[in-house]
């Protein structure tokens, strides 16, 4: 059976500088997978091509939905997201002078599309869409105990609830696979358990694909089925979390060598 995504041999050059190299990965149908490596090994750089932020200089990705395969090597950022690829990103980047709410709605327009007659006259058919659109946003801020915060902006939102609104806002895209770049970074251990059991629900409740970057490995090894480890741009390690956590290239290269 073909894999959901399929990365063959990426490689990104920037210049002499090459921040990928020659990696070869693949996701499955509700998968949890975590991508885990040192700093500056490349991590955020191989979600920024899996999600066509940035193009690869050479290799192939594909997507295979609903038995259809969809070459996303050279698409846009755009493409991308309507064929199901959603995102967070390491620095939170929501409309911080926009309302919960709005957040949201906006996230939905790929999924909720009308014509320019439509919108411009007000039709039916317009307020009809408003309306869906409304009601699907707060189901989904009913999920994630953001309801209070509807109308709330923001930058006036805790930390830990930015965060939140930010996967809240991914999903309200309806993806296949959810790239979640380090969604615990800044979290204290309490923000972090309830982070883990979040993503946890996610997967389970949305049927989705969840592709992690964290540099928390308690919580990588709660979480993920299986682990890809990225070392300078390379593909160090592939496996379970317990293979990984006994791999001695990667305890030396991310975990840190010890006496013992």
């Amino acid at each position: 059976m073909a894999h959901l995504l399929q990365v063959e041999h990426v490689v990104r050059k920037f210049g002499g500088l090459t921040a990928v190299n020659d990696v070869s990965l693949h996701l499955d149908k509700h998968e949890l997978v975590a991508l885990i490596g040192p700093n500056g090994a490349g991590k955020t750089t191989l979600f920024n091509l899996l999600t066509g932020m940035v193009q690869v200089t050479s290799g192939k990705i594909n997507l295979q939905v609903n038995n259809q395969n969809y070459d996303l090597t050279h698409k846009s950022a755009v493409q991308i997201a309507d064929l199901g690829l959603s995102r967070t990103f390491q620095n939170i980047r929501l409309f911080k002078n926009l309302s919960v709410m709005d957040n949201v709605l906006t996230a939905m327009t790929n999924e909720y599309q009308e014509g320019f007659l439509t919108t411009v006259f007000r039709l039916p058919r317009y307020y009809k869409t408003e309306k869906d659109m409304k009601e699907a946003a707060q189901k989904l801020l009913a999920i994630f105990d953001l309801t209070e915060n509807e109308n709330t902006l923001a930058k006036n939102l805790p930390y830990g609830t930015q965060r939140r609104l930010e996967i809240v806002r991914a999903l309200a895209t309806q993806p296949q696979i959810l790239f979640l770049d380090e969604p615990a970074a800044g979290m204290n251990p309490e923000e972090t358990a309830d982070l883990t059991n979040l993503i946890k629900y996610i997967q389970k409740e949305f049927q989705i694909t969840v592709l992690l970057i964290e540099h928390d490995m308690s919580l990588v090894m709660n979480l993920a089925e299986r682990i890809y480890v990225l070392d300078q741009g390379e593909m160090l390690a592939t496996g379970s979390p317990e293979e990984v956590k006994a791999n001695p290239k990667v305890i030396e290269a991310y975990l840190g060598e010890g006496e013992d």
